[in-house]
């Protein structure tokens, strides 16, 4: 049965025979993160132990996106399935439980959403035609929404107008944090709000402060981002969480294999804050895209491609 791979290992541990094929396999982890290449016989060995694990629930495990031990749990999840990433770029699943079986919060956005509609129109200027300016102002009457995004806001504006380079990685961390504590029902209208005119669009294009999270002075290779991505397992995971929820098939009706749209923009949300943050690339479009460019990639032009397309024309996003 299906289970949180924390719960998992911990059964897996106090089995003998298990903790030793588990243990195998952590070593093989080790060697991949490392960059060692492993000889024919090493290979073998770790392709058989992921196989000698047979109907243990390591193998069948998954974590989920608010768990408390996340990064622990995704750790234990690639260390099992570390064949996976042969491929380099086709991560082949996802870690992370389906949404539909994990728990919803309750929230009392709408309750908060009238109280805004109640306040003086003059108190509120532009709220009505700026639905991205609605949203904040019911995110602010959120303890939790405006606490994260007070958080996170400050973290990554510092050093804004300066000579002092942000600190990207806590950055990254305050937007991590805010996208996966506080309810959907907030940061998806706070993030996808639909705009009418630049105002209210350069205002969703910098709701993840693009000057620290998304632009570099200069655009790097979009394989330069993905090798970042793999190295660290939280972007390692949104990433095949995308790839899972957005894969993109011609033969599709939508041009989408799932035909779950929730399901891919919960898998793009998580995106944001890692190595590969998407965001908005102007103020008067909904085209999404990375920061990166696949100029002077060589002969790997056309992953790089592959990369950026994700993005910038996928059909489910």
């Amino acid at each position: 049965p299906s289970s949180d791979c924390v719960m998992a290992e911990q059964l897996c541990l106090s089995d003998s025979i298990c903790n030793a094929t588990y243990r195998t396999l952590e070593n093989c982890a080790q060697a991949k993160t490392r960059l060692l290449s492993l000889d024919h016989d090493s290979r073998v060995r770790c392709l058989n132990a992921e196989l000698d694990l047979g109907n243990s629930s390591l193998l069948h495990c998954k974590c989920h996106r608010r768990m408390k031990r996340q990064e622990h749990c995704l750790r234990i999840f690639w260390t099992v399935h570390s064949s996976m990433t042969d491929g380099y770029f086709n991560l082949e699943t996802s870690p992370y439980e389906n949404p539909a079986n994990e728990e919803h919060w309750k929230t009392d956005y709408n309750k908060l959403a009238a109280l805004v509609s109640g306040k003086n129109c003059s108190q509120l200027a532009g709220d009505a035609t700026n639905p991205c300016l609605r949203a904040t102002h019911v995110c602010n009457l959120s303890k939790k929404c405006f606490r994260l995004r007070t958080d996170y806001a400050s973290i990554c504006t510092k050093g804004a107008g300066s000579e002092d380079v942000c600190d990207r990685r806590k950055c990254h961390r305050g937007l991590r944090n805010f996208f996966e504590k506080v309810p959907e029902d907030f940061t998806k209208r706070i993030l996808f709000c639909p705009c009418q005119d630049e105002f209210c669009g350069e205002r969703r294009r910098k709701t993840i402060v693009p000057d620290c999270s998304f632009q570099y002075n200069t655009k790097p290779n979009c394989l330069w981002l993905l090798d970042s991505c793999l190295e660290d397992h939280i972007c390692k995971s949104r990433l095949a969480d995308f790839q899972q929820n957005c894969q993109p098939v011609d033969m599709s009706p939508d041009g989408c294999s799932l035909h779950n749209r929730a399901a891919c923009l919960q898998a793009y949300m998580g995106m944001i804050g890692t190595p590969m943050t998407p965001n908005y690339v102007s103020n008067s479009s909904v085209e999404v895209s990375l920061w990166c460019t696949c100029e002077n990639s060589g002969n790997q032009k056309e992953k790089c491609d592959q990369i950026l397309g994700m993005f910038e024309s996928n059909k489910c996003l």
